[in-house]
C-alpha cells in the first residue's frame, strides 16, 4: 500500500494541469460578429464620407472675402470626403491666411463645412508697411492698405512685442493727459522715443524708461498738452528733471540742482 500512493498522486497532478476545452463555436461566432461590424462601419464610413459640396462661412469680417476662404478649404481638402477631411489642416490653412485670427471647421451634413473666423484687429502700424494686433504679433508686414490713423511703432527686427507692450501700456495714459501717441521708436541702441500727435517729441533714452516715462507724465505732460504747438521736444534723459526745446530755438532746463547733463 506505501508503493501505491505515490502513483495515485502523480495521476492527480496530471489531470489538474489539463488545457480547458475551447468552445470553438463561440469562438467562431465571437469573430463572424466583429468581422460583420468591421464591415457594416466601413460600409457606413464609405456611404457618409460623401464630397463637400458646401461651405458656410460666418463671423465678422471685412478684409478676409468668403471667396478666399473657400478657396483655402478646398485646396486643403484635395477632393477628401466629409468623413475623412483632415479639419484640424484646414483650421491651419485658414489662420495662415492673411487678417484671418482664429478659425474653427466642423462638419454640417450630409456634405457641408461650417466654418466660423474672427479677423484680426490692426493695433498700430509696424515701420512702413506692417501691421499689428493687440497681442504686439505682426500679421502682416507688406500691408496693401495701412490705415492712415494707427499709431507708427518700430524697432530692430524681433523686438515688434517688446515695442507693441510698451505702447499699449502708454497710450491710455497719454491720452488721459490729452495727448495722443503718433509713433514709438525704439533704436538700435535700446534707446526710446515718442512722437505724440500735436508734434511734440519725447526722448526717454536708454536707462529707467518707466521711471522717466512716469516723470514725464507728472511734471511734463499737462505743459505739453496746453502748449504743444510751441514746444518741439522735451528730453526726460536727466536724473533730476526734464529739458524743453521750445519751436522758437529756446532751450529749458527744469533741473532740482543745476545739472544739465542729460544720461542715456
Amino acid at each position: 500500500m506505501i508503493g501505491t500512493r505515490p502513483r495515485n498522486r502523480r495521476r492527480s497532478e496530471e489531470r489538474q494541469w489539463q488545457l480547458p476545452t475551447l468552445e470553438w463555436r463561440r469562438v467562431l461566432q465571437v469573430t463572424a460578429g466583429l468581422a460583420a461590424i468591421g464591415l457594416l462601419a466601413a460600409l457606413l464610413q464609405h456611404a457618409l464620407d460623401r464630397p463637400v459640396t458646401a461651405v458656410a462661412v460666418e463671423g465678422r469680417f471685412q478684409r478676409v472675402s468668403p471667396l478666399e476662404v473657400e478657396q483655402a478649404v478646398r485646396e486643403r481638402l484635395q477632393g477628401a470626403g466629409l468623413v475623412s477631411a483632415d479639419l484640424a489642416g484646414v483650421q491651419r490653412a485658414l489662420e495662415s491666411l492673411p487678417w484671418v485670427d482664429t478659425a474653427s471647421v466642423a462638419r454640417a451634413w450630409p456634405t457641408g463645412l461650417k466654418v466660423n473666423l474672427s479677423e484680426q484687429v490692426a493695433a498700430a502700424r509696424w515701420g512702413a508697411n506692417g501691421l499689428l494686433n493687440a497681442r504686439g504679433e505682426l500679421f502682416i508686414s507688406e500691408a496693401r492698405f495701412v490705415p492712415v490713423e494707427l499709431p507708427r511703432l518700430s524697432g530692430p527686427p524681433g523686438t515688434e512685442s517688446v515695442v507693441a507692450q510698451r505702447y499699449l501700456a502708454i497710450q491710455g495714459r497719454l491720452a488721459e493727459g490729452g495727448v495722443r501717441l503718433a509713433a514709438l521708436r525704439l533704436d538700435a541702441r535700446g534707446a526710446w522715443e515718442i512722437d505724440l500727435d500735436n508734434g511734440v517729441r519725447v526722448r526717454l533714452g536708454r536707462r529707467d524708461v518707466d521711471a522717466r516715462f512716469e516723470r514725464f507724465v507728472a511734471a511734463a505732460l499737462r505743459l505739453v498738452a496746453q502748449r504743444g504747438a510751441e514746444i518741439a521736444y522735451v528730453d526726460m534723459r536727466y536724473s533730476n528733471g526734464f529739458a524743453t526745446g521750445w519751436r522758437s530755438g529756446t532751450r529749458v532746463a527744469a533741473m532740482d540742482d543745476g545739472d544739465e547733463t542729460p544720461e542715456g
